[in-house]
């Protein structure tokens, strides 16, 4: 039985911002890394599993801290909240978790979630009976009766698909206690929201006093709060309340940018699934009038948020994957690429950003997320250089190596593919004829595989 393994000949990208070091070995044992460098050759064994890295990146797992792996990629808020039963999302979610380790993906955070499945994912993981990254788990969003993204389909009490409406400071304080009980790990707020009746982008429809009562009740039980926030005031307020990480934070501006900074909030500004959008929105049906609107919220909000990164902010990288136009295991690294074109970004800061900083999202600072000795051996061997070109990791192919809590990851096995039920097929060509395409022909269209 091998007593760890040991990889030689690679250049070492550890994940901390420090240069890259060619030719450094890096020895894990016992589900850490053991030793780095003349000391990790010395101190391996005759009985070590051996990779030879030569010509290869080897690098720290990435995180993805803006997942939704309970969704199963649905087309539509219709389909995710009238069409899904618990038993078959949960099965669902199982058979998506592997694919995000083939991506290179070690760790995830999914803050909100179908019923509780994101926690009891996160649980079978950690048991072992379900392969998949290191997940922490938020429960259902919280919301107002005014909704989120979803508008009027979101009822005006109690549950909706992934959300809870909350009415009241005491309704708030108990939806958060009953969620801590059952295992989150983070509260999610939906801090904006689409209202039919106002033409435009989303508004914040949570008033500071609301915001501070989440935020006060899930710290004193020692749990983290995440917000989604897509216009200034929505982010301002929620940094000022004491949110912990931001998701988004679209169209913020100075004032919002200084309180995020005093408050020491972290942000994920989660660009892929906007950037999906705008490239590919018109193939799973998106209106063509907004492929524009995508792409100027991003390059209006990325503009600020070099401002804010330049201040000192913590920049976490996340995909939103789980709907069909970012399905699982295909575009996890694209944010990447989003931060070095649209922020100015080094490709070494967005790497920084997609590892060493996520591990603020699994509650594992100084654990996760780092080539250091003594820390848990998330590595992932790369054919290429992302320094040279971010873009790589986006390619499976490119990851030829992918090591979890110290243990290698089989990428040769097949994942048997993806059929859609009989019954969704049905209603998917009923409702819209773009849907009937399971693959597009194109190289980058061809991930978007399950719409």
């Amino acid at each position: 039985m091998a007593d760890g393994i040991l990889i030689t000949g690679g250049t070492v990208v550890d994940g901390t911002g420090a240069p890259p070091r060619a030719g450094e070995a890096v020895l894990v044992r016992a589900g850490r890394i053991a030793a780095l460098g003349a000391a990790a050759v010395e101190a391996a064994g005759p009985e070590v599993e051996r990779i030879d890295a030569t010509g290869k990146t080897v690098m720290p797992g990435l995180i993805d801290a803006h997942t939704h792996l309970t969704f199963g990629e649905p087309t539509g808020n219709d389909e995710l909240f009238h069409h899904r039963t618990e038993a078959y999302s949960s099965m669902l979610s199982a058979y998506n978790a592997r694919k995000v380790l083939r991506a290179g993906v070690t760790s995830v955070l999914d803050a909100d979630c179908l019923w509780n499945i994101g926690v009891e994912l996160r649980d079978a993981i950690e048991a072992g009976i379900v392969e998949g990254p290191r997940m922490r788990a938020g429960g259902q969003a919280l919301m107002t009766m005014l909704g989120g993204t979803a508008g009027r389909m979101i009822k005006d009490e109690g549950r909706t698909g992934y959300a809870t409406v909350v009415t009241g400071r005491d309704v708030m304080v108990n939806e958060i206690r009953r969620q801590i009980k059952y295992g989150v790990d983070w509260i999610k707020i939906m801090v904006t929201g689409l209202i039919p009746s106002m033409k435009g982008p989303e508004v914040k429809v949570w008033n500071f006093d609301e915001l501070r009562t989440v935020c006060d009740t899930a710290h004193e039980l020692n749990t983290k709060v995440v917000a989604h926030c897509r216009n200034s005031d929505s982010t301002r307020d929620a940094a000022r309340a004491g949110v912990d990480l931001i998701y988004h934070a679209s169209y913020l501006d100075d004032e919002a940018i200084q309180a995020v900074v005093d408050a020491g909030s972290a942000m994920c500004p989660t660009f892929t699934l906007l950037g999906n959008l705008a490239d590919y929105g018109e193939k799973v049906g998106s209106a063509p009038e907004l492929l524009d609107v995508f792409r100027a919220e991003i390059e209006v909000t990325a503009a600020q948020l070099t401002k804010a990164h330049a201040a000192g902010v913590t920049f976490l990288t996340g995909s939103e994957t789980g709907f069909a136009v970012t399905p699982v295991g295909e575009w996890h690294a694209r944010e990447l690429e989003m931060f070095v074109t649209y922020m100015g970004m080094t490709p070494m800061e967005a790497i920084v950003a997609a590892t060493a900083n996520g591990a603020f999202a699994m509650r594992l600072e100084g654990e996760v997320g780092t080539l250091e000795t003594g820390r848990i051996a998330d590595v992932l061997v790369v054919d290429g250089d992302p320094l040279a070109d971010v873009r790589i990791l986006q390619h499976k192919e490119r990851i030829v190596e992918v090591i979890k809590d110290g243990r290698r990851i089989d990428l040769t096995a097949p994942i048997p593919e993806r059929r859609q039920r009989t019954e969704d097929q049905v209603r998917f060509l009923a409702a819209c004829p773009l849907t009937r395409s399971l693959a597009f022909t194109e190289e980058q269209l061809e991930r978007l595989s399950h719409v």
